[in-house]
Protein backbone atom coordinates (compact mmCIF):
# COMPACT_ATOMS: atom_id res chain seq x y z
CA UNK A 1 0.00 0.00 0.00
CA UNK A 2 1.18 3.59 -0.86
CA UNK A 3 -0.07 5.62 1.84
CA UNK A 4 -0.25 9.42 1.82
CA UNK A 5 -1.64 12.84 3.15
CA UNK A 6 -3.70 15.17 1.18
CA UNK A 7 -4.97 18.62 2.27
CA UNK A 8 -9.07 17.97 3.39
CA UNK A 9 -11.60 20.77 1.93
CA UNK A 10 -11.62 22.10 5.74
CA UNK A 11 -7.61 22.21 5.91
CA UNK A 12 -6.80 19.36 7.77
CA UNK A 13 -4.17 17.15 6.60
CA UNK A 14 -5.72 13.26 6.11
CA UNK A 15 -4.10 10.34 5.14
CA UNK A 16 -5.11 8.17 2.29
CA UNK A 17 -4.03 5.14 0.42
CA UNK A 18 -3.27 3.42 -3.00
CA UNK A 19 -2.95 -0.41 -3.76
CA UNK A 20 0.33 -1.25 -5.39
CA UNK A 21 0.11 -5.09 -5.64
CA UNK A 22 0.79 -7.98 -3.85
CA UNK A 23 3.74 -9.01 -2.09
CA UNK A 24 4.36 -12.62 -4.06
CA UNK A 25 3.92 -9.75 -7.14
CA UNK A 26 6.87 -7.07 -5.59
CA UNK A 27 9.02 -8.68 -3.46
CA UNK A 28 11.38 -6.12 -3.33
CA UNK A 29 10.46 -2.66 -2.11
CA UNK A 30 12.49 -1.20 -4.95
CA UNK A 31 9.61 -3.27 -7.33
CA UNK A 32 7.23 -1.65 -5.52
CA UNK A 33 8.65 1.94 -6.25
CA UNK A 34 9.20 1.14 -9.92
CA UNK A 35 5.47 0.29 -10.08
CA UNK A 36 4.73 3.36 -8.26
CA UNK A 37 6.71 5.36 -11.06
CA UNK A 38 5.20 2.97 -13.60
CA UNK A 39 1.75 4.40 -12.85
CA UNK A 40 2.14 8.04 -12.39
CA UNK A 41 0.60 7.82 -8.72
CA UNK A 42 3.61 10.29 -7.41
CA UNK A 43 3.04 12.78 -10.36
CA UNK A 44 -0.76 12.65 -9.53
CA UNK A 45 -0.85 13.18 -5.90
CA UNK A 46 1.58 15.62 -5.78
CA UNK A 47 -0.45 17.68 -8.22
CA UNK A 48 -4.08 16.80 -6.82
CA UNK A 49 -6.15 19.50 -6.04
CA UNK A 50 -9.38 20.76 -5.99
CA UNK A 51 -10.33 20.56 -10.08
CA UNK A 52 -9.91 23.85 -11.25
CA UNK A 53 -7.60 25.23 -8.77
CA UNK A 54 -4.49 24.18 -10.00
CA UNK A 55 -1.50 26.31 -10.62
CA UNK A 56 -0.12 27.08 -13.76
CA UNK A 57 3.01 26.10 -12.88
CA UNK A 58 1.91 22.98 -11.66
CA UNK A 59 -0.06 21.94 -14.28
CA UNK A 60 3.20 22.35 -16.58
CA UNK A 61 5.15 19.64 -14.39
CA UNK A 62 2.69 17.16 -14.90
CA UNK A 63 2.49 17.55 -18.20
CA UNK A 64 6.29 17.14 -18.61
CA UNK A 65 6.14 13.90 -16.52
CA UNK A 66 3.18 12.53 -17.94
CA UNK A 67 4.13 13.52 -21.41
CA UNK A 68 8.03 12.11 -21.11
CA UNK A 69 6.27 8.71 -19.29
CA UNK A 70 4.85 5.92 -19.16
CA UNK A 71 1.24 7.23 -20.63
CA UNK A 72 3.40 8.83 -23.98
CA UNK A 73 1.74 7.49 -27.19
CA UNK A 74 4.75 7.88 -29.04
CA UNK A 75 7.81 7.82 -26.50
CA UNK A 76 10.23 10.93 -27.53
CA UNK A 77 13.35 11.29 -29.06
CA UNK A 78 16.71 12.30 -27.01
CA UNK A 79 16.63 15.44 -28.96
CA UNK A 80 13.04 16.09 -28.63
CA UNK A 81 12.72 16.02 -24.71
CA UNK A 82 15.07 18.89 -23.52
CA UNK A 83 13.85 21.53 -26.60
CA UNK A 84 10.15 20.79 -25.06
CA UNK A 85 11.45 21.14 -21.55
CA UNK A 86 13.21 24.73 -22.34
CA UNK A 87 10.08 26.03 -24.13
CA UNK A 88 8.16 24.72 -21.15
CA UNK A 89 10.42 26.04 -18.55
CA UNK A 90 11.76 29.18 -20.02
CA UNK A 91 8.81 30.43 -21.43
CA UNK A 92 5.43 29.23 -20.74
CA UNK A 93 6.47 28.61 -16.25
CA UNK A 94 8.21 31.97 -16.49
CA UNK A 95 5.29 34.22 -18.00
CA UNK A 96 2.31 31.92 -16.40
CA UNK A 97 4.21 30.53 -13.00
CA UNK A 98 1.85 30.15 -9.70
CA UNK A 99 -1.42 31.40 -11.61
CA UNK A 100 -4.42 29.02 -11.30
CA UNK A 101 -4.33 27.87 -14.77
CA UNK A 102 -8.08 28.35 -15.08
CA UNK A 103 -8.15 31.84 -14.18
CA UNK A 104 -5.90 32.42 -17.22
CA UNK A 105 -7.63 33.38 -20.39
CA UNK A 106 -7.85 33.14 -24.31
CA UNK A 107 -7.22 36.28 -24.97
CA UNK A 108 -4.13 37.06 -22.51
CA UNK A 109 -2.75 34.00 -24.07
CA UNK A 110 -3.39 35.36 -27.35
CA UNK A 111 -1.92 38.70 -26.62
CA UNK A 112 1.31 36.95 -25.13
CA UNK A 113 1.45 34.94 -28.18
CA UNK A 114 1.74 38.07 -30.51
CA UNK A 115 4.07 39.45 -27.52
CA UNK A 116 6.69 36.60 -28.50
CA UNK A 117 6.93 37.40 -31.92
CA UNK A 118 6.90 41.28 -31.43
CA UNK A 119 8.64 42.07 -28.52
CA UNK A 120 11.22 38.79 -28.30
CA UNK A 121 11.67 37.98 -31.46
CA UNK A 122 10.61 34.52 -32.16
CA UNK A 123 9.66 33.23 -35.67
CA UNK A 124 6.57 32.31 -35.60
CA UNK A 125 7.33 28.54 -36.09
CA UNK A 126 9.19 28.91 -32.54
CA UNK A 127 5.30 30.67 -30.95
CA UNK A 128 3.41 27.71 -32.58
CA UNK A 129 5.18 25.36 -30.68
CA UNK A 130 5.13 27.02 -27.81
CA UNK A 131 1.29 27.48 -28.08
CA UNK A 132 1.22 23.20 -29.04
CA UNK A 133 2.34 22.57 -26.15
CA UNK A 134 0.68 24.53 -23.76
CA UNK A 135 -2.60 23.18 -25.43
CA UNK A 136 -1.33 19.79 -25.13
CA UNK A 137 -0.67 20.48 -21.02
CA UNK A 138 -4.29 21.46 -20.62
CA UNK A 139 -5.37 18.67 -22.11
CA UNK A 140 -3.12 16.63 -20.28
CA UNK A 141 -4.34 17.93 -17.33
CA UNK A 142 -8.00 17.54 -17.99
CA UNK A 143 -7.64 13.97 -19.54
CA UNK A 144 -6.06 13.63 -15.13
CA UNK A 145 -8.87 15.42 -13.94
CA UNK A 146 -6.70 18.44 -13.29
CA UNK A 147 -8.67 21.28 -15.16
CA UNK A 148 -11.60 21.60 -17.17
CA UNK A 149 -11.29 23.70 -19.71
CA UNK A 150 -8.57 24.81 -22.16
CA UNK A 151 -8.37 28.16 -22.85
CA UNK A 152 -5.32 28.21 -25.28
CA UNK A 153 -8.08 26.39 -27.94
CA UNK A 154 -9.73 29.65 -28.29
CA UNK A 155 -6.07 31.24 -29.28
CA UNK A 156 -4.78 31.26 -33.14
CA UNK A 157 -0.86 31.43 -34.30
CA UNK A 158 0.71 31.39 -37.50
CA UNK A 159 2.37 28.11 -38.19
CA UNK A 160 3.99 28.62 -41.49
CA UNK A 161 7.49 29.86 -41.52
CA UNK A 162 8.63 32.45 -43.83
CA UNK A 163 11.88 30.69 -43.91
CA UNK A 164 13.54 30.28 -47.44
CA UNK A 165 16.35 27.54 -47.65
CA UNK A 166 19.21 28.25 -49.57
CA UNK A 167 18.69 25.86 -53.04
CA UNK A 168 22.53 24.14 -54.51
CA UNK A 169 21.92 23.78 -57.85
CA UNK A 170 23.79 20.61 -59.55
CA UNK A 171 25.93 22.90 -61.21
CA UNK A 172 27.03 24.74 -58.10
CA UNK A 173 27.13 21.34 -55.86
CA UNK A 174 29.47 19.64 -58.98
CA UNK A 175 31.83 22.59 -57.90
CA UNK A 176 31.66 22.43 -53.91
CA UNK A 177 33.26 18.53 -55.14
CA UNK A 178 35.56 19.58 -56.52
CA UNK A 179 36.42 22.11 -54.37
CA UNK A 180 36.25 19.32 -51.63
CA UNK A 181 37.70 16.77 -54.24
CA UNK A 182 41.30 16.48 -52.06
CA UNK A 183 39.34 15.03 -49.33
CA UNK A 184 37.84 11.92 -50.31
CA UNK A 185 35.73 11.69 -46.90
CA UNK A 186 34.80 15.70 -46.97
CA UNK A 187 33.79 14.44 -51.24
CA UNK A 188 31.96 11.59 -50.99
CA UNK A 189 30.05 12.85 -47.78
CA UNK A 190 28.65 15.81 -49.63
CA UNK A 191 28.19 13.82 -52.47
CA UNK A 192 25.53 11.27 -50.42
CA UNK A 193 23.87 14.24 -48.97
CA UNK A 194 23.20 15.15 -52.27
CA UNK A 195 22.03 12.05 -54.10
CA UNK A 196 20.18 11.28 -50.99
CA UNK A 197 18.74 13.87 -49.45
CA UNK A 198 19.38 12.32 -45.83
CA UNK A 199 18.75 14.12 -42.70
CA UNK A 200 22.27 14.62 -41.03
CA UNK A 201 21.39 12.25 -37.83
CA UNK A 202 20.52 9.52 -40.36
CA UNK A 203 24.02 9.82 -42.44
CA UNK A 204 25.96 10.04 -39.17
CA UNK A 205 24.46 6.97 -38.20
CA UNK A 206 25.46 5.21 -41.18
CA UNK A 207 27.33 1.71 -40.89
CA UNK A 208 28.75 -0.25 -43.63
CA UNK A 209 26.41 -3.26 -43.07
CA UNK A 210 23.94 -0.44 -43.64
CA UNK A 211 24.81 -0.48 -47.49
CA UNK A 212 22.97 -2.88 -49.34
CA UNK A 213 25.60 -2.90 -52.53
CA UNK A 214 23.73 -6.11 -54.21
CA UNK A 215 19.82 -4.35 -53.50
CA UNK A 216 20.80 -0.97 -54.65
CA UNK A 217 19.75 0.55 -51.39
CA UNK A 218 20.78 2.61 -48.49
CA UNK A 219 18.93 1.11 -44.93
CA UNK A 220 17.89 3.60 -42.73
CA UNK A 221 17.08 2.33 -39.04
CA UNK A 222 18.53 4.54 -36.76
CA UNK A 223 19.70 8.33 -36.26
CA UNK A 224 22.56 9.56 -34.62
CA UNK A 225 21.74 12.21 -31.64
CA UNK A 226 23.04 13.37 -28.22
CA UNK A 227 26.70 10.57 -29.29
CA UNK A 228 24.04 7.65 -29.81
CA UNK A 229 21.59 6.18 -32.09
CA UNK A 230 18.38 6.46 -31.44
CA UNK A 231 14.87 6.04 -33.35
CA UNK A 232 13.94 7.73 -36.87
CA UNK A 233 12.40 11.26 -36.61
CA UNK A 234 9.22 9.16 -38.10
CA UNK A 235 7.52 5.39 -38.98
CA UNK A 236 7.82 6.96 -42.05
CA UNK A 237 11.55 7.56 -42.51
CA UNK A 238 12.69 4.02 -41.34
CA UNK A 239 12.97 2.73 -44.68
CA UNK A 240 15.29 2.69 -47.62
CA UNK A 241 16.66 4.99 -49.95
CA UNK A 242 17.93 3.98 -53.57
CA UNK A 243 21.46 3.58 -53.99
CA UNK A 244 22.37 4.44 -57.52
CA UNK A 245 25.52 2.89 -59.13
CA UNK A 246 27.23 6.05 -59.71
CA UNK A 247 26.68 6.97 -55.81
CA UNK A 248 27.55 3.03 -55.04
CA UNK A 249 30.74 3.29 -57.53
CA UNK A 250 32.24 6.40 -55.15
CA UNK A 251 31.11 5.42 -51.69
CA UNK A 252 33.30 1.44 -52.60
CA UNK A 253 36.13 3.68 -53.38
CA UNK A 254 35.39 5.13 -49.92
CA UNK A 255 35.19 2.08 -48.23
CA UNK A 256 39.11 1.21 -49.90
CA UNK A 257 40.78 4.30 -48.60
CA UNK A 258 38.92 4.36 -44.88
CA UNK A 259 40.51 2.92 -41.95
CA UNK A 260 37.62 1.63 -40.56
CA UNK A 261 35.90 -0.30 -43.51
CA UNK A 262 34.13 -2.92 -40.91
CA UNK A 263 31.11 -3.63 -41.14
CA UNK A 264 29.91 -2.24 -37.54
CA UNK A 265 32.16 0.94 -38.40
CA UNK A 266 30.56 4.16 -39.55
CA UNK A 267 30.83 5.00 -42.91
CA UNK A 268 32.27 8.60 -41.96
CA UNK A 269 33.80 8.54 -39.24
CA UNK A 270 35.48 11.46 -36.90
CA UNK A 271 39.11 10.73 -37.52
CA UNK A 272 39.93 12.50 -34.48
CA UNK A 273 37.77 10.02 -32.34
CA UNK A 274 39.66 7.05 -33.87
CA UNK A 275 36.39 6.26 -35.60
CA UNK A 276 34.32 5.32 -32.08
CA UNK A 277 32.18 8.21 -33.53
CA UNK A 278 30.92 9.97 -37.00
CA UNK A 279 32.13 13.17 -38.32
CA UNK A 280 31.07 16.70 -36.55
CA UNK A 281 29.07 17.70 -39.11
CA UNK A 282 29.15 20.92 -37.35
CA UNK A 283 31.96 21.48 -37.63
CA UNK A 284 32.98 20.06 -41.19
CA UNK A 285 29.97 22.85 -41.93
CA UNK A 286 31.96 25.75 -40.54
CA UNK A 287 35.21 24.54 -41.49
CA UNK A 288 34.76 22.77 -45.07
CA UNK A 289 31.35 23.35 -45.90
CA UNK A 290 30.38 27.02 -46.13
CA UNK A 291 33.63 27.92 -47.64
CA UNK A 292 33.62 25.63 -50.37
CA UNK A 293 29.99 26.55 -51.03
CA UNK A 294 30.78 30.16 -51.38
CA UNK A 295 33.91 29.78 -53.87
CA UNK A 296 31.37 27.58 -55.97
CA UNK A 297 29.23 30.30 -56.44
CA UNK A 298 26.36 30.03 -53.73
CA UNK A 299 25.35 32.91 -52.13
CA UNK A 300 25.34 32.66 -48.61
CA UNK A 301 25.42 35.76 -46.46
CA UNK A 302 27.25 36.09 -42.99
CA UNK A 303 25.01 34.73 -40.16
CA UNK A 304 22.48 32.93 -42.91
CA UNK A 305 21.68 29.35 -42.33
CA UNK A 306 23.46 27.20 -44.58
CA UNK A 307 24.42 23.55 -44.13
CA UNK A 308 24.10 20.01 -45.04
CA UNK A 309 19.82 20.03 -44.40
CA UNK A 310 20.02 22.55 -47.82
CA UNK A 311 21.53 19.23 -49.94
CA UNK A 312 17.14 17.78 -48.53
CA UNK A 313 15.77 20.89 -50.30
CA UNK A 314 18.10 21.23 -52.95
CA UNK A 315 17.29 17.48 -54.28
CA UNK A 316 12.95 17.92 -53.81
CA UNK A 317 13.45 21.30 -55.71
CA UNK A 318 14.99 20.19 -59.01
CA UNK A 319 13.39 15.92 -59.00
CA UNK A 320 10.17 18.09 -58.91
CA UNK A 321 10.83 21.14 -61.38
CA UNK A 322 13.54 20.37 -63.40
CA UNK A 323 12.97 16.69 -63.50
CA UNK A 324 9.52 17.13 -63.63
CA UNK A 325 9.58 13.76 -61.30
CA UNK A 326 5.86 12.61 -59.92
CA UNK A 327 5.63 13.86 -56.51
CA UNK A 328 5.22 10.52 -54.77
CA UNK A 329 8.09 9.68 -55.84
CA UNK A 330 10.08 12.51 -54.37
CA UNK A 331 8.12 12.41 -51.41
CA UNK A 332 9.34 8.26 -50.96
CA UNK A 333 13.04 9.29 -51.81
CA UNK A 334 12.95 11.91 -48.91
CA UNK A 335 10.56 9.64 -46.17
CA UNK A 336 8.15 12.24 -45.84
CA UNK A 337 4.77 10.99 -43.54
CA UNK A 338 2.89 13.10 -46.13
CA UNK A 339 3.39 14.76 -49.89
CA UNK A 340 2.18 17.74 -48.40
CA UNK A 341 5.39 18.11 -46.57
CA UNK A 342 7.34 17.43 -49.86
CA UNK A 343 5.74 19.93 -52.24
CA UNK A 344 4.57 22.83 -49.48
CA UNK A 345 7.88 22.51 -47.47
CA UNK A 346 10.66 21.23 -48.86
CA UNK A 347 9.90 22.07 -52.69
CA UNK A 348 10.46 25.79 -53.39
CA UNK A 349 9.35 27.88 -56.68
CA UNK A 350 11.82 28.21 -59.33
CA UNK A 351 12.33 31.48 -61.22
CA UNK A 352 13.03 29.68 -64.79
CA UNK A 353 10.26 27.24 -64.95
CA UNK A 354 7.85 29.87 -63.65
CA UNK A 355 8.81 32.43 -66.54
CA UNK A 356 8.67 29.03 -68.80
CA UNK A 357 4.55 28.85 -67.36
CA UNK A 358 4.57 32.24 -68.55
CA UNK A 359 4.98 31.63 -71.77
CA UNK A 360 3.51 28.40 -72.54
CA UNK A 361 -0.24 30.53 -71.74
CA UNK A 362 1.30 33.56 -73.89
CA UNK A 363 1.64 31.18 -76.22
CA UNK A 364 -1.97 30.00 -76.14
CA UNK A 365 -3.00 33.49 -76.05
CA UNK A 366 -1.13 33.46 -79.39
CA UNK A 367 1.45 36.08 -78.66
CA UNK A 368 4.28 33.22 -78.17
CA UNK A 369 6.86 34.63 -81.38
CA UNK A 370 5.61 37.91 -81.59
CA UNK A 371 7.10 41.36 -79.69
CA UNK A 372 5.54 44.75 -79.20
CA UNK A 373 6.64 47.06 -82.26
Amino acid sequence: MLRYRVTAADGRRVEHNATIGLVRELPRERDVWLEVDRRGLLTAINAEKKVGRIRFNELAEFYLKAEHGADAVREKSVTTIPIVEHYVRHYLITRWKDTVAEEITPIEIQRWLVSLHKDKGLAWTTVAKIRGIALRAYKIGIRHGLVEKNPVAHTECRSMSDYRAIIVTPSQTFAILEELSGNKLHFTLVLTFAATGLRSSEILALRWSDILWDAGQIVISKRWAKGKDGETKTAASNSTVPLHPVLAEYLREWHVHTAYPKACDFVFPSLTRNGKVPIWTSTFVADYLRPAAKKAGVQIVDGERFGTHNFRHSLATFLANKAKVEPKTVQGMLRHANVRTTLGIYTQDDQDEKQTAQGVFLSAVGLGSQLVQ
